[in-house]
């Protein structure tokens, strides 16, 4: 009966992710109203003001904490964030530390720490990354998917070996970046069992798959090789990506499992 009651639910879901979607048009606009976030602000571990977008869809939805890659901030997810929405999901998309201006949008975080005369480095950012874990943890009281993008996805590998707030892990283009100081990714992911879905460009997908090659993959657990070329970071689902389609065909898919 149990697992019966799992089969009921799950094609209720996809028959009123159906009519949700039947109102949506992926423009970026539900219901006829603009979907914009609400910029919010919090402290870091160190009180250095982390600044925010908060797409809030529904309390009772999954939370996903979005990490931008070097030299970006949460722009790096306007395109991305919309459609993460209108699947169901809610956004926190966050300005790191270590970053910079993207699409003419400043990187708030930045700007704060450097007038603070805090360091501003990758690793620095990692505790960016950890206070909005808390964040997101408080504000929904659930477990969260941690997504990074390029050195934020190998600090989310970190996190997610070893946080219990986080449930699930979405990394673009991790790297073993930081083995001086903390330890390889290697060993730190050979025992994990949460769900997954990493991914690269074409390129750098030997290395990503010796990364993760201690780790028996569950189904629940994807790497995902482009046909195509692909390219580095998050920026491989934005429109301008030709190649964008097969990333989100492959996500997409992973996602189905979370959004239950």
């Amino acid at each position: 009966m149990k697992a019966k009651a799992i089969i009921i639910k799950s094609k209720k879901m996809k028959h009123l992710k159906h009519l949700f979607y039947t109102f949506v048009i992926l423009s970026g606009t539900i219901y006829g109203q603009d979907i914009k976030p609400e910029k919010i602000s919090f402290k870091s571990i160190d009180g250095v003001p982390i600044t925010a977008n908060l797409y809030h869809n529904n309390d009772k939805l999954p939370v996903i904490l979005l990490c931008h890659q070097a030299r970006f901030n949460k722009a790096e997810y306007d395109e991305i964030a919309l459609t993460l929405f209108e699947k169901g999901f809610n956004l926190i998309a966050i300005d790191q530390r270590s970053g910079g201006t993207l699409n003419s949008k400043v990187n708030e975080t930045f700007v704060a720490a450097t007038k603070l005369g805090k360091p501003t480095a990758f690793l620095d950012a990692e505790q960016d990354i950890e206070a909005a874990i808390n964040y997101a943890s408080d504000k929904y009281h659930k477990k969260i998917i941690l997504w990074g993008s390029s050195y934020s996805a190998a600090l989310s590998m970190y996190f997610a070996s070893s946080n219990d707030k986080v449930k699930a892990l979405i990394a673009f283009s991790p790297g073993d970046y930081f083995v001086e100081k903390k330890g390889t990714l290697k060993t730190k992911l050979a025992d994990f069992k949460k769900p997954m879905f990493v991914t690269s460009s074409k390129e750098e997908a030997p290395e990503l798959t010796k990364l993760i090659s201690k780790m028996k993959l569950t189904k629940n657990q994807v790497q995902f090789i482009p046909r195509e070329a692909g390219v580095h970071g998050s920026k491989a689902l934005w429109n301008n990506n030709p190649d964008k389609g097969e990333y989100w065909s492959a996500l997409n898919n992973f996602l189905e499992v979370l959004i239950n």
